[in-house]
């Protein structure tokens, strides 16, 4: 049985001789930050894998999917940036709440239920929140197995893409706003947009943010 990615993250740390308070310093996050990383309560976002793949001196790919060598050809793939293009970002925790669909619309999301949280960059919204989004009516942009993060505080245009209640069922698409009427327009062709009356939607939130299931 695979190890999940919490499990490869200390294998590594320990694997360099670390502990917790030296390779979050290395990292410049909060202890308790990784120490929910191992504890797979919080899935580090794509840049701080890159940042643990660097310092522990393990391949990307491996510390993603447990694949491949553990130790391969140090950074190949891997160009630097020169440092003065870096930004410090503010890091938070959002909830990751129950799945929303991204095919047909379905009773699916519960924003009452907190299952985990992950980390992310700040989006300036204190009532954000992430989903995993089910089915590929979205894809290629988002696919079955992605989390996207939802701001309820921004004001939804047409072209968004917005999680969506329409009666009482939950779906994520790209939103036209027509007077009363709002088309829900999926991404993949092999779905079909539809029109439902804006006084039958109870919110429209918009998708501020895509993490990858890679």
């Amino acid at each position: 049985m695979k190890e999940s990615i919490a499990v490869r993250i200390r294998i590594a740390r320990q694997g360099r001789g670390m502990d917790q308070a030296r390779l979050a310093a290395r990292l410049d996050v909060a202890t308790r930050t990784l120490q929910r990383w191992e504890k797979g309560e919080q899935v580090p976002d794509s840049n701080f894998l890159m940042r643990l793949a660097r310092i522990l001196g393990v391949t990307p790919h491996w510390l993603l999917t447990g694949e491949g060598s553990m130790h391969g050809e140090p950074s190949a793939k891997i160009l630097p940036l020169p440092t003065g293009r870096y930004r410090k970002v503010e890091l938070i925790s959002l909830p990751l709440l129950s799945s929303v669909p991204g095919g047909a619309p379905s009773l699916m999301f519960h924003p009452e239920y907190v299952e985990k949280y992950i980390t992310v960059d700040s989006v300036n919204d204190s009532s954000a929140f992430a989903l995993e989004v089910k089915g590929n009516s979205m894809a290629p942009r988002i696919e079955d197995g992605d989390i996207i993060v939802v701001s309820p505080k921004l004001e939804p245009r047409s072209g968004d893409i917005c999680v969506v209640r329409v009666s009482d069922e939950d779906t994520v698409k790209r939103v036209k706003i027509d007077g009363q009427l709002i088309y829900l327009i999926p991404l993949n062709p092999e779905y079909e947009p539809m029109a439902v009356k804006k006084r039958d939607v109870t919110f429209m939130w918009r998708v501020v943010k895509v993490i990858k299931n890679v």
